[in-house]
């Protein structure tokens, strides 16, 4: 495998991903000549080429460049893909966005964050209060920061805050300083087979860190989970070392106290929905106070965030009056739609909260059935689009309607992106005291738009 010092030119199948574009402006941001291709163009590979990043939508071996020092590709790319079929055939490095990430970060210190929910808004926090504060990192993120419409930041300090992949075991290439674990439930068993094979690989990512590094889990999750520092988490078990108190609803976000090993920080100010995030963000404390940042450039960092894209994102924010607030968020597990709806009912009890569903993965949609519907039977109201597909093929008598036959809750439907949008047009709109969230981690948020102009009408 090449050194970094010695690569000059870089491609990304695939480069769209919200991981590889991370990875495609960190090439871009030290000097490197970076191209890719992806299956369709979106808003982020506008900025990308707007940004001077050279990008293709047609997957033809001509335009692929043949003199790449690596190429690049995410394990969503087709094994039949003719350009990475091009490459494997003429024996070019070829390396997944792990092996790069784990080059990349090989010679710095890691903040890593791990879990099957959650990451992508504690790994965000962490890296905007590192930033806000000054303190400084190399910021690798799942998601968009709203602060920064950015999934990528650079600093001359040498600290790397990594989303930390647990999907095809990506994060075992790793090696952090600082270690988060959010959640290890059940998921990609397409990958894993078994629950307790995930757990294991959550075991392994422990043990990557590095001798006198620290770990911080979710209380409750401590199994086998091993480093030479060890702190657990929690939004208000008083028993875990980093908590939070005093918990009070603000204007669509939240006021509250958190007690980490060292301090007790008071009147912290969330502008974002979902107790779950008051949770992710205490967390995110719990590291930024392990560094010996100053708890109120730590209070004024989290004041100043503004989210992550597609986490509890205000798409119609609180108003005064009785109008429709509109949130959406990247849900696609049981567990995380369970957290964003009673969140979302927590802070708008009076309003009558529907959800609009679209189920990732056939495969999942088969594993969760039963959890889906309980997690879905807390909203008032449930419409479920067709599952999208993603990498997979359909799967026999797999269909949202498992998920629905399922649902104790009558109010609920499943509609076509077509009659979802009509529906929204004739019917839903007429709503007035309500809340409306869209989730999903397929292409639901191409709606988000659509839906947010007939609304706001």
């Amino acid at each position: 495998m090449k050194e970094l010092k010695d690569i000059q030119k870089v491609y990304f199948i695939g480069i769209g991903g919200i991981g590889m574009s991370a990875l495609a402006r960190y090439f871009k941001s030290v000097g490197k000549d970076v191209s890719g291709y992806d299956r369709t163009e979106t808003t982020l590979t506008q900025q990308l080429t707007a940004e001077g990043i050279n990008i293709h939508y047609t997957d033809d071996v001509e335009l692929a460049p043949k003199d790449a020092d690596i190429v690049v590709y995410t394990p969503a790319i087709p094994k039949n893909h003719a350009e990475l079929l091009y490459y494997q055939e003429h024996e070019y490095d070829l390396l997944k966005r792990s092996d790069v990430l784990g080059m990349i970060t090989r010679s710095s210190f890691n903040i890593c964050v791990a879990g099957t929910h959650g990451k992508t808004t504690i790994t965000t926090m962490i890296a905007h209060i590192l930033r806000h504060t000054g303190y400084g990192c190399n910021a690798f993120l799942g998601g968009i920061a709203a602060n920064y419409n950015s999934n990528f930041w650079s600093s001359p300090n040498n600290v790397c805050v990594v989303e930390a992949d647990e999907y095809d075991r990506s994060f075992l290439k790793l090696s952090p300083d600082i270690a988060v674990i959010s959640a290890m439930d059940a998921d990609h068993l397409d990958i894993y087979g078994t629950a307790e094979e995930m757990e294991n690989a959550f075991i392994a990512f422990a043990g990557k860190i590095k001798k006198n590094g620290t770990l911080f889990s979710k209380f409750g999750l401590e199994h086998e989970l091993k480093a030479d520092h060890h702190y657990t988490y929690s939004i208000q078990q008083w028993r875990a070392d980093i908590h939070a108190e005093n918990i009070r609803s603000n204007n669509g976000g939240y006021l509250f106290d958190v007690k980490t090993p060292q301090v007790l920080i008071k009147d912290i100010r969330l502008y974002m929905g979902g107790l779950h995030n008051v949770e992710n963000v205490s967390v995110a404390i719990g590291v930024a106070k392990a560094l010996n940042i100053d708890d109120e450039k730590i209070k004024a960092a989290v004041a100043d965030f503004k989210g992550v894209k597609r986490r509890f994102e205000y798409i119609v924010p609180v108003a005064d009056g009785d109008g429709i607030v509109y949130v959406d968020d990247y849900a696609h597990h049981p567990a995380e739609l369970e957290a964003l709806l009673s969140g979302a009912k927590l802070l708008f009890p009076q309003k009558k909260c529907t959800v609009i569903f679209q189920p990732h993965l056939f495969s999942r949609t088969k594993d969760f059935a039963d959890a889906f519907a309980a997690s879905l039977d807390l909203a008032d109201e449930t419409v479920l689009l067709p599952i999208y597909p993603a990498r997979e093929l359909p799967m026999e008598g797999v269909t949202s309607e498992m998920i629905l036959s399922r649902m104790k809750n009558p109010n609920k439907s499943i509609k076509s992106k077509e009659g979802l949008m009509d529906w929204v047009e004739h019917d839903y709109k007429q709503n007035k005291n309500a809340l409306l969230i869209t989730a999903g981690a397929g292409d639901i948020d191409k709606l988000i738009e659509p839906i947010k102009k007939i609304i706001t009408a």
